[in-house]
């Protein structure tokens, strides 16, 4: 049986400021990428986020970024490497002490944003986070676009990795993620979303923006927290896979 996982972008409240669906939305994914505080999310924010994941059997993963809560880490950041690496070792060890608190572990680690974005098509920016995670603890499965250099770096360091797919999110025909500054680059029709992730799952391609086929690995299939109709994508998606003979399970299982 083909087996995948289907995660969301959690836990990127901060203090009054609420964002998301979380509750609803963990009863229907296998994995959670959980803010660590510094493109958004607060201590209680981690703390509720990983009560309501352990509660809803859902893998935890640690979703960290750029220092940039004001641009929601999404505006590319000119760091050296050890500022870098410290980031992902600092929000790791934020994210594993509330972990602990509730005898749970970190099973993979998805970057956030502009570090994502960058670290896909930036080898040299791409070993240093994975580099970071492997240091912190070398079980942790790094999570990162298919085909990309993150994917590889991890790989080439020895991590185990996760090939992900986007729902809701539109194709350069060099397999990047279009910008979110452009017209389509997030897809707000279910239906859509819907036939492009069963197209993905059963053939392991999607459809570019131009219209270019192009080859992905299918692991992981991410559908964004904030997205409006992230619910209604969720179940449906989930629905259809299964449908389809598709296990939806957790990263890792």
């Amino acid at each position: 049986m083909r087996r995948v996982d289907l995660n969301s972008d959690l836990g990127e409240g901060f203090g009054n400021y609420k964002l998301g669906m979380d509750s609803e939305i963990l009863k229907h994914i296998t994995s959670a990428n959980i803010a660590c505080g510094y493109h958004a999310g607060d201590p209680l924010v981690m703390d509720k986020t990983i009560k309501l994941a352990k509660e809803n059997n859902v893998s935890i993963g640690a979703h960290p970024g750029f220092p940039d809560m004001m641009g929601f880490g999404r505006r590319n950041m000119k760091v050296s490497t050890d500022e870098l690496e410290s980031y992902i070792i600092y929000q790791l060890g934020a994210l594993m002490g509330f972990a602990c608190k509730y005898g749970v572990r970190i099973n993979h680690v998805k970057p956030h944003g502009a570090m994502y974005n960058m670290a896909s098509k930036n080898y040299d920016i791409a070993i240093v986070i994975a580099r970071a995670i492997k240091e912190v603890d070398a079980s942790c499965i790094l999570m990162g676009l298919s085909e990309s250099e993150l994917i590889r770096a991890g790989k080439d360091i020895g991590l185990k990795t996760a090939s992900e797919v986007f729902a809701d999110r539109a194709y350069n025909d060099d397999g990047s993620l279009v910008s979110r500054t452009i017209k389509g680059a997030v897809i707000h029709d279910e239906e859509v979303a819907i036939k492009r992730t069963v197209k993905m799952v059963n053939t392991g391609c999607v459809t570019s923006i131009t219209g270019k086929e192009i080859e992905l690995s299918v692991e992981s299939i991410c559908v964004h927290g904030d997205n409006p109709n992230a619910i209604l994508f969720v179940k449906k998606i989930r629905k259809s896979l299964e449908e389809q003979k598709v296990s939806v399970c957790r990263i890792g299982d």
